[in-house]
């Protein structure tokens, strides 16, 4: 059983496609287990993050109708309550306008906002104040900000209180400049990064299971990490290195490393590590992999979650910013070290991980580890990697 992809009018266009342009893509020859899913039947997420169901708004799957409201009429000043909206704004799972606002009394405020720390002094009408919060899309349509009111993260009351809040504010607060991160950890020492002792598992998983056909993997597998995800016809979606390990591991051996089981990350360390010092070189030179790489950009184009964010919010359009006291990079060198040990979840994550994090982050109900929408991303972001050298395993916050 193959897996379905949702690109119904992309997926017509491969069936006209001549063999010959197919050149970039996945080997028939290479022994694959299609018959099963890659991921733990049913998925279901990872029991220590939030279990929350937002089917209600956009995920990367399914588009959920939700209009742009009108402007809610304001008929009398506003005169609410400010302290409240003083907390209000502060709050991480309310407003949070301080995530991206400079605002008083903020230690680490974000800067991908206009400075509201003055917004008072502008003398704006209520109704304005009120709607931009409200839904920020009825004056701008590309807006990052989300929209509380209408995706019912602030009642109308609450708006009003920010509301009060803003219009108190008359002074205005500059945003010190921080120093860019820097990750001085070694990440490939064994003392500095636990993910190291993943890749002792890894070579052993290696040598029980694979040596017997591999018998020189340092030449065999020196470059080959660094060409993946590649697209692969019999399952008619891009696949990347953790799901390639399920399915010929399966198919050659019998053994079912699941995607994001501890064999399978070890495994995925294991062989990027054998090509570390290599330069990323993805060719997408095929029909197939080119229409993945044009999925690939629009997914991260996609808005999604009560907070209505895509990925180019936070690392297109703002990159170099700060979201509180997170500094946001770009999608270049985004991929080029996972899978990688995160210090703040004392967990070793692969892409698939990351990319269900940022989900939900958004909001957003996540999407099985095998989904092809996720693979299209992997492919898109490592293509903007490429000339990028590996360094696996990684280490980071």
């Amino acid at each position: 059983m193959g897996v379905k992809l949702k690109y119904n009018k992309l997926n017509l266009l491969l069936l006209l496609m001549p063999l010959s342009l197919m050149a970039a893509e996945m080997p028939v020859s290479v022994p694959l287990d299609i018959e099963n899913i890659a991921t733990i039947t049913p998925w279901k997420r990872n029991n220590t993050w939030s279990q929350i169901d937002w089917s209600n708004y956009n995920n990367l799957q399914h588009t959920v109708k939700k209009p742009v409201p009108v402007i809610q009429p304001i008929t009398s000043s506003i005169k609410a309550n400010p302290a409240n909206g003083k907390k209000l704004v502060a709050n991480r799972k309310k407003g949070n306008c301080v995530a991206c606002h400079i605002l008083p009394d903020v230690s680490q405020p974000g800067n991908i906002g206009i400075n509201l720390s003055f917004i008072g002094s502008w003398h704006l009408p209520d109704q304005f104040l009120f709607n931009y919060i409200y839904d920020p899309r009825i004056y701008n349509p590309n807006t990052v900000m989300p929209p509380w009111g209408a995706h019912n993260i602030l009642t109308t009351d609450e708006i009003k209180d920010i509301v009060s809040y803003l219009k108190t504010l008359t002074i205005p607060v500059q945003f010190k400049k921080r120093p860019i991160p820097k990750n001085n950890v070694d990440n490939l020492d064994e003392f500095e990064n636990p993910a190291m002792f993943e890749l002792e598992t890894g070579t052993d998983l290696f040598i029980e299971n694979c040596q017997k056909c591999h018998q020189n993997p340092k030449a065999s597998f020196a470059k080959w990490a660094v060409t993946m995800p590649k697209f692969e016809t019999r399952l008619n979606k891009i696949i990347g290195i953790e799901e390639f390990i399920t399915r010929h591991a399966r198919a050659t051996t019998g053994v079912k490393y699941l995607l994001q089981s501890g064999e399978n990350i070890a495994l995925a360390i294991y062989l990027r590590n054998l090509a570390n010092g290599q330069k990323i070189a993805v060719d997408t030179s095929d029909v197939n992999s080119s229409l993945a790489l044009k999925r690939g950009e629009t997914l991260t184009q996609t808005k999604i979650g009560q907070l209505n964010f895509a990925c180019t919010d936070c690392h297109k359009k703002n990159s170099g910013k700060w979201i509180r006291g997170q500094y946001i990079k770009s999608f270049t060198g985004m991929i080029d070290h996972y899978p990688t040990y995160r210090s703040g979840r004392d967990a070793i994550w692969d892409f698939s991980t990351r990319i269900q994090w940022c989900n939900l982050a958004a909001r957003a109900n996540d999407l099985p580890p095998d989904a092809a929408e996720y693979a299209d991303i992997e492919l898109y972001l490592t293509v903007q990697s490429n000339g990028r050298k590996f360094s696996v395993p990684g280490f980071g916050p």
